[in-house]
């Protein structure tokens, strides 16, 4: 949360009244804490969440910091660093996410008001920090683990009428065949970027006009073909990023083959492990045939799933072209809790009308379907398991009570760690924020 808010800091602080900037709490002699970083980050949640907002929210809030003040200290006693590529890696992940919220590095540098290298250079620390506290954090809680009877017990002191009530939810998976090109096909797609590039190369063409024109991928053809800040170790094809980081300023690449087609590759500026460029893919295109024969190989891989001649994880590793599928066995999680118990709302509805009329353990026909990608492909749909709505119970949603367990532990574990290294530390927190009821229990003024 503490990087987004630096990152929009300025954004974020147009409806907030900064207090003038005073020191509201000291951890160690040289941590501190500033009332414009407080009042900056509760301006933020009242912008977000204003239901949420409460006289208590500041409270809160300086306690997470001062905590986080205090895993640095002790991250410091205990020599747990993060290196400076760990950090530089960790930026560029951030302002990726950025830049993809925003549609495009300049929109992002103008909501901000900042260039993508005053961002870097005004997060770095900040980074560091946050990267250093959860290293630090992970060192406390790493031998915090939960038994069977541990989530029982915590199950069962739920009074029976604050049990929280679950929506209908499904374990879902898929095996995707993506339809292969054609032999003639896909040498016509290598003669049409070959020409491309000779137009470019030896024709004075421009490279981001014909980019526009005839790149098949959608997500920089727009563009003029452009991807700004590509990492060398990024999300592209292995065979792209070989081919890019091997360019000098200005140079084209030869033709480059990847799963997605055929590209060639123009190198705008070189930093370091990043690049921005521009790229041409050519797809060889797909028939309304090479659908109908790959929908009949899903319909023989459908055929041993039911005779249980094959196993559906041993389908998806046999027969599956999507390799993200291949990574949970075909099951669909959630990207944040690797959950594979899903609530119907958040699968896309094409698949919800798919399973409808299945029962557990079986499978729909094969279909054609829209992809992430927005591109055509085909799958089978595998219905593992349904739940019903319901109250929570052991039986249906272990999994989901033994991660709230697990964080209560956790919760717990990191308590018992303040009180027992507090006193080694000076605290020193200004008599303003001394009556918050979250700080009672925490000395403010060690002395030490």
């Amino acid at each position: 949360m503490t990087v987004m808010l630096v990152f929009l800091a300025g954004h974020a602080t147009v409806h907030a009244q900064v207090s003038a900037d005073k020191i509201v709490a000291i951890v160690g002699r040289n941590r501190i804490i500033l009332q414009s970083d407080l009042d900056i980050q509760a301006a933020q949640i009242k912008q977000q969440e204003p239901a949420q907002y409460s006289d208590t929210v500041k409270c809160v809030l300086l306690q997470q910091m001062i905590l986080k003040k205090m895993l640095m200290e002790q991250a410091e006693r205990d020599s747990v660093l993060v290196s400076d590529e760990e950090v530089e890696g960790q930026l560029n992940n951030r302002l990726r996410y950025f830049i993809q919220l925003y549609g495009s590095k300049e929109k992002l540098e103008q909501a901000s008001g900042k260039t993508l290298y005053q961002l870097k250079e005004d997060n770095r620390d900040i980074i560091r920090e946050d990267m250093v506290s959860e290293k630090m954090q992970g060192e406390i809680m790493q031998h915090v683990k939960i038994t069977p009877a541990e989530v029982e017990a915590f199950y069962n002191k739920i009074p029976k009428d604050s049990l929280p009530f679950y929506p209908a939810a499904v374990e879902v998976g898929q095996i995707v065949i993506d339809p292969p090109v054609s032999t003639e096909l896909d040498a016509y797609a290598h003669t049409k970027i070959e020409d491309i590039r000779n137009q470019i190369v030896n024709g004075g063409k421009s490279f981001e006009t014909l980019a526009g024109i005839y790149s098949n991928d959608p997500g920089s053809r727009d563009n003029g073909g452009r991807y700004d800040d590509v990492s060398r170790t990024g999300a592209f094809a292995p065979e792209f990023l070989t081919a890019a980081f091997k360019l000098q300023n200005g140079e084209i690449s030869p033709i480059i083959k990847t799963k997605f087609g055929y590209h060639i590759i123009q190198m705008i500026q070189r930093k370091g492990d990043e690049a921005d460029l521009r790229h041409i893919l050519i797809r060889g295109e797909v028939t309304s045939g090479d659908f109908k024969a790959t929908l009949a190989k899903l319909d023989s891989v459908r055929s041993q799933l039911v005779s249980g001649t094959i196993s559906f994880p041993l389908a998806v590793g046999k027969y599956a072209t999507d390799e993200a599928s291949k990574r949970t066995g075909g099951m669909i999680a959630d990207p944040q809790t690797g959950n594979t118990l899903l609530e119907i709302n958040k699968l896309d509805p094409t698949m919800v009308l798919s399973i409808d009329s299945l029962q557990p353990g079986q499978y729909a026909q094969p279909q054609i379907f829209f992809n992430e990608a927005h591109e055509k492909s085909c799958r089978i749909i595998y219905l593992r398991s349904r739940t019903a709505p319901h109250k929570a119970n052991l039986k249906d949603d272990y999994s989901k009570i033994q991660d709230v367990a697990l964080q209560q532990k956790k919760a717990q574990k990191m308590q018992q760690w303040v009180i027992t290294k507090l006193p080694t530390y000076y605290l020193r927190i200004d008599p303003d924020y001394q009556t918050c009821s979250v700080l009672q229990q925490w000395k403010t003024d060690t002395g030490k």
